[in-house]
Order: structure tokens, then sequence, then C-alpha cells
């Protein structure tokens, strides 16, 4: 059961630009997720603005919809489950092991979801650049994206996940509570050793296909066919820039603790 409202659910929904949708099906699901992507960005900000990251719904809520910020995966998606559950989905909260130099990252790295309809589907909302739409957990072959090429295998008892050939994660399949994610987001977000406290990220999805990112002081655009074009801003430019490309109102510019 969701911890929504009414209300709430209608301002989720005008947050990312979509109707309540009639039925819960997949039609409605990749609606859901592409426009959560295109209008709630990925981000870490707080963590460089020194603001608390709050795991509970009714925190997650009010930074994403009231105040219209965006998040990492564990905000992302755990707000994510609170809509599509509060909409009649069928939704549980995966832990993941990201994969990256060489190597697995540690247990609940990563939240992903699972939501089940007549078939099984992998929901990700807060991985950065990744699938644009929800993806068959019951499916070996590759499914065509409009970010790629994905696969699903199995590991043992878990499920890897592959873009274009690359391995992103590997899923736990086993369902969690949102604060069973609590211990490692805090690593997430307080230790030297994290990549999340070394510099600042803010990327969301365009209507064309591509992705926007300000990373640090650089602006990236990226198309849907890959060519890319990048810029330096000034701390004025950055500023306006979070707020004309991702409605995100600083008053100030969050900075790493060694920048």
């Amino acid at each position: 059961m969701s911890s929504l409202t009414a209300t709430q659910v209608d301002a989720y929904l005008t947050r990312i630009g979509v109707g309540r949708p009639e039925r819960p099906d997949a039609a409605s699901l990749a609606v859901l997720q592409e426009a959560h992507l295109r209008a709630v960005p990925f981000e870490n900000l707080a963590i460089h603005l020194g603001e608390p990251i709050v795991l509970e719904p009714a925190a997650l809520l009010d930074k994403l919809v009231a105040r219209r910020r965006g998040g990492f995966c564990y905000e992302l998606n755990g707000a994510f489950a609170e809509l599509l559950r509060a909409l009649g989905f069928r939704v549980e909260l995966l832990g993941a092991r990201v994969f990256g130099d060489g190597r697995l990252g540690p247990p609940f790295d990563h939240l992903a979801l699972r939501v089940d309809l007549a078939e099984p589907w992998l929901v990700d909302v807060g991985f950065g650049r990744f699938s644009h739409r929800p993806l068959r957990l019951d499916v070996r072959d590759g499914q065509q994206d409009p970010g790629g090429v994905f696969t699903v295998t199995a590991h043992g008892p878990d499920l890897d996940v592959a873009m274009d050939g690359s391995p992103q994660y590997r899923l736990d399949p086993r369902p969690y509570e949102l604060a069973d994610f609590v211990p490692t987001c805090w690593w997430q977000a307080t230790s030297p050793a994290s990549h999340f406290t070394r510099s600042t990220t803010c990327s969301r999805l365009t209507d064309d296909g591509g992705r926007i990112t300000l990373s640090g002081s650089r602006l990236i655009r990226t198309s849907a066919g890959g060519e890319r074009e990048e810029r330096v801003l000034t701390d004025a430019e950055s500023l306006a820039a979070y707020r004309a490309h991702f409605g995100v109102e600083l008053d100030r510019l969050p900075r790493p603790a060694d920048g």
C-alpha cells in the first residue's frame, strides 16, 4: 500500500507532466517511467549543499514534488514506488550491486524496482543513463529501447543487467523495504570513497531522447545519436543552468568538500 493521498498523487503526476492512467498496465507504466526521467533529474546536490537525505516517503515527496528537486537512486526509485503503488501497481524494491572499475559494488549499492503485471518488469528512474522504458525481467534476449539494447541474464539466483553489452548491475531478486537501504545510502552520501561525494552532477533525459547534464561547472548536451557538446560555465551561468534546464532553484552553488 502507498502512503500517498489522492491530492499527493495528483501533485506528483503534475510534477512529471502526465495525467492519471486509466489502469495499471504496461503501456501506462512506460509512459510514467519516461515522463519521470524527463522531469525529475538524477542529482546529488544535497550532499554538497549539506542537506540531509531522508529515506521516508513524506520526505521524498517533499523534496521531489514540493521543492521540485531530484535525487539519486534511493530517493528517485523510492518515491516512484510510492506513486506506482498509489496508482494500483504491485511494486517491490530490489537491491543491486553496480558494476564499476572491473568489480561489483557492495549490496544495496543501488535500488531498482520490480513491477508485476501479467509479467515481471524492471523499472528504474534512478540510474542516470539507462533504459527509457521498463524492461522485461523474464526475457533473456536483447530488448530494444531508445536508450540502447538491454539484456537480463541469470547469474545463479541473481540477474545481471547489461546495456549495449556492458554490465550495469546485478539484481538481488528478493524484495526489501526502503529502510534496508539507509546504511548504504548514508555511506554513499558521506564516504570519501563514494563517487557521489567527489563531484556534483545533475542530469535528465531530454524530450528528443538525449541527455543534458551539469557536472561540476561543465554543461554537457548529448543527442540521442551520441553527439556531444560541452562548455564550462561561470558560477552565475551554473545557477541559471540549474534553473533553466532542471527547474532547480538554488541560492548558492553546491560544491564538493575539496572544491
